[in-house]
């Protein structure tokens, strides 16, 4: 086959792992466990693939040489090379780069954009939606920061969400579901406060950073940080601590300044704030990595721009509309109650679609 030389060195690699994660040291490491673990459920999906082939193939060659004495078993034949055909294509298609963050978790950021308290209280729509999509993932969520609105909504708010475990598949992971919904997110409705009942648009903005398992994966220099403390406060700007416990963290060389006050004591609000930091330095230098070569990951790039318009919620026709991928449904209401799969489905196809296109031109 002419893929075998592309196989070996991933079957080394398969088997490598597999020995590393039976040293109970590994597991000692929880975050170097779940990287390890991560790349080993991806490579078990070639593993699988090839295994199917090499059986598929096997069988077709004893089926060919029973004919030779039997004719009977040659009209097993075309059964038996229709399977070597499937499995052929399954695995040219495993083959196929995928993202290497698919198993990962995500920290999910929801903000209000223009639109005042419409926006913010649409923000807390999205927020919902996503976690009522996550409960029905059997996913565990977790609130990290909110800064609410005068009237209920969100100003902006930032939820980890993650699997039970590593999942068996990468493209059960969560980061393989959510990766695609970065970007604007546009309401049309009449607004609580609008009294005339005139249709209003405003927007929100999610963006979707994976979560770093192994904080030596992004390597912070303490030099590289201006790390601030304030009293937390609530809507309107009230105070609502009399101690000095929420952190803003700003990393001096990238400008990345993340804000954390919803824990109780500093020191956990700086725990939370590095932990969202290094999701936000590895997502900032993977974009740098797929801009500067990554045909693979070039629709991914696209997924998370946050100056794209990717959906529209439409209230009184009770629709959704995908703005890259071309679907629509008019069951908003049940997408807003976390039925959101059907509308991930068609990014994800239009992602592997793309994926095999780019591979098939490449040869």
């Amino acid at each position: 086959m002419s893929e075998d030389l592309r196989i070996e060195p991933l079957l080394a690699e398969h088997a490598e792992i597999e020995r590393a994660m039976a040293d109970p040291a590994v597991h000692a490491d929880q975050g170097r466990a779940r990287t390890l673990g991560r790349r080993y459920a991806e490579l078990g999906r070639v593993v699988s693939a090839y295994r199917a082939w090499q059986e598929a193939d096997g069988d077709l060659a004893a089926g060919r040489e029973l004919a030779e004495g039997d004719a009977a078993f040659a009209e097993e034949l075309p059964a038996l090379e229709a399977a070597v055909a499937q499995a052929a294509d399954h695995l040219h298609r495993v083959l196929v780069p995928t993202d290497p963050d698919d198993a990962r978790d995500v920290i999910l950021e929801v903000k209000a954009g223009e639109g005042g308290e419409e926006s913010a209280l649409f923000a807390g729509d999205l927020v919902r939606m996503y976690l009522r999509y996550a409960e029905r993932q059997g996913w565990t969520t977790q609130l990290i920061t909110a800064t609410e609105s005068d009237l209920g909504g969100y100003k902006d708010v930032s939820v980890a969400i993650k699997t039970k475990g590593v999942p068996q598949d990468p493209a059960d992971g969560v980061w393989a579901h959510l990766k695609y919904e970065g970007g604007v997110h546009r309401v049309q409705r009449v607004p609580v406060t609008e009294s005339q009942g005139r249709i209003h648009t405003s927007a929100a903005g999610v963006l979707v950073l994976p979560e770093v398992d192994d904080p030596g994966e992004v390597e912070i220099d303490a030099n590289d940080l201006r790390i601030d403390v304030y009293r937390s406060s609530g809507p309107g700007g009230q105070s609502v601590n009399t101690t000095d416990s929420a952190v803003r963290i700003t990393h001096v060389p990238t400008g990345i300044v993340v804000s954390m006050q919803n824990e109780k004591s500093q020191l956990q609000n700086r725990e939370q704030a590095m932990r969202v930091l290094r999701a936000r330095l590895l997502a900032a230098r993977q974009e740098e990595a797929a801009a500067a070569a990554s045909e693979q990951r070039r629709s991914q790039v696209r997924t998370v721009d946050r100056s794209e318009r990717i959906r529209t919620y439409n209230f009184p026709e009770n629709r959704i509309a995908d703005h890259r991928t071309g679907y629509k449904a008019y069951n908003l209401d049940h997408v807003l109650d976390g039925d959101l799969g059907p509308v991930i489905t068609s990014a994800i196809e239009m992602d592997e679609a793309e994926r095999l296109a780019a591979a098939a031109q490449h040869g």
